[in-house]
């Protein structure tokens, strides 16, 4: 590739708050099916896989919550955790909290009472087979949240040293500032859907004024908001389901690929980094967190966690107007 700059403090996230948090790998793959069944070895020896690919391609930071594969995912991990001496110290690991999964007649719910984020963090820990999260997020948003609870909660969990730091996922600008309020600990991340498919998150920002504005339901002035108060971006979906480097299934997305094929081609790397470098060249720094389980596609991504993205002014706005199908207003 044309681009051998290595990632060092200054390029994390605008924080710097989650180290080695250029690229996540998401887990919510690992673990076997999605079912109260059982894990078997053979999801183990997956789940050290993707791991190895992890490490292998210059990623270090993964990313959990309780509810993947009904809390297999964090099981396996905590597995390879347990029979590899010294992987937890290179590591940063990050877990979620906040949605309970439908069990018999109770539906689906969100639940962010104090008591609830305590315990849930707790089976998360026993899970991982670890002492510490260096990062909880929020979930999603649960309207019947006390956010003074759900803060003193936070804090109770980082005065016993269970949990280094918070952010939030899902949550609007209103909402990160309604809970920083009672929060003297900084929230240094919020993940949400961001990719070169689910573009609501930039279009919100230069659709203002235009009839087109109508359609968009991304929360108004959220990305600024995080870039003003230090709020770390990270993406979930951000390779949009391989829609840009493998099955498409519109001719927006068919012209992207070409282009995406294209680019990589050009600056000697993949098609899957240059996805993710169209979102790590936007000025919030943003981390994907890619959700593959799959060894080959984790390397695929390479270089987005190791390099600078080599992505030039017009080259990015060339992505996003062939994305978008239509020329910017």
């Amino acid at each position: 590739m044309t681009s051998t700059r290595e990632t060092d403090d200054t390029h994390d996230t605008p924080t710097s708050a989650i180290p080695g948090g250029r690229v996540l790998l998401g887990c919510m793959g690992l673990g076997g099916s999605w079912d109260a069944a059982p894990h078997s070895p053979a999801d183990v020896d997956a789940a050290e896989a993707a791991i190895v690919a992890a490490l292998d391609s210059g990623i270090t930071a993964f990313d959990h919550a309780d509810i993947y594969r009904h809390g297999k995912a964090e099981a396996v991990f905590g597995e390879v955790l347990a029979r590899t001496p010294g992987l937890r110290e290179r590591i940063t690991l990050q877990s979620k909290c906040g949605i309970r999964l439908a069990d018999g007649d109770r539906p689906g719910h969100y639940d962010l009472r104090g008591p609830s984020i305590v315990r849930r963090v707790e089976e998360s820990l026993a899970r991982l087979r670890t002492d510490v999260l260096d990062v909880l997020l929020l979930h999603r948003p649960d309207p019947l949240a006390d956010p003074a609870e759900v803060a003193e909660a936070l804090e109770s969990l980082h005065r016993q040293g269970l949990v280094r730091r918070f952010g939030v996922s899902n949550m609007s600008a209103p909402q990160i500032a309604r809970l920083q309020a009672h929060l003297s600990l900084p929230l240094v991340a919020n993940q949400l859907e961001l990719s070169l498919l689910r573009r609501d998150w930039l279009e919100d920002g230069v659709l203002v004024n235009t009839a087109a504005s109508a359609g968009i339901g991304f929360p108004a002035g959220t990305v600024e908001h995080c870039l003003a108060h230090g709020v770390g971006l990270q993406a979930w979906g951000p390779l949009a389901q391989g829609r840009y480097t493998g099955r498409q299934e519109t001719p927006e997305e068919h012209a992207t690929a070409e282009l995406v094929a294209r680019l990589a081609k050009e600056k000697g790397t993949t098609p899957e980094t240059i996805v993710l470098w169209w979102l790590q060249r936007h000025p919030a720094r943003i981390a994907p967190v890619i959700g593959t389980s799959r060894p080959e596609r984790i390397r695929a991504c390479r270089d987005a966690a190791v390099a600078a993205p080599d992505l030039g002014h017009e080259e990015w706005y060339r992505l996003w107007i062939t994305a978008r199908g239509t020329a910017l207003p």
